[in-house]
């Protein structure tokens, strides 16, 4: 016989499982998020590169990037700038934030029809 123990399978213990939390409500996007996302497509659908963009706005390269990453809160003036840098005013600028906002917001709620859920006959 041989000096060596037997093999003994090893057992692992067993783990309980949490119970599952609810999903949690989707949040409402941030502005930063949503000004970045619209300064950054603008600037794509134009064929710029962001040094070109911060050039024509007068603002530093760095500092455009995290505009367009959602990183940092831009002031009026800097967002002005750089949406005349991109041939728009700030208004057009705004209202393309709002029409993304509305898209972005709408994903995962439902729409409701023309009725709304509410029918009433005579």
């Amino acid at each position: 016989m041989s000096s060596q123990p037997p093999n003994h399978a090893r057992v692992a213990p067993v783990i309980p499982l949490r119970p599952q939390e609810p999903a949690a409500e989707p949040r409402e996007p941030l502005w930063r998020d949503l000004v970045g996302d619209v300064l950054r497509r603008e600037r794509l659908d134009q064929e710029r590169t962001l040094k070109d963009v911060a050039d024509a706005a007068r603002i530093s390269l760095p500092y455009l990037s995290e505009i367009e990453r959602g990183r940092k809160e831009a002031s009026s003036e800097v967002l002005a700038a750089a949406a005349h840098a991109l041939g728009l005013d700030l208004g057009g600028l705004l209202s393309l934030v709002q029409s993304e906002f509305t898209r972005k917001a709408a994903v995962g709620r439902p729409v409701p029809g023309p009725y709304n859920g509410l029918c009433l006959v005579a």
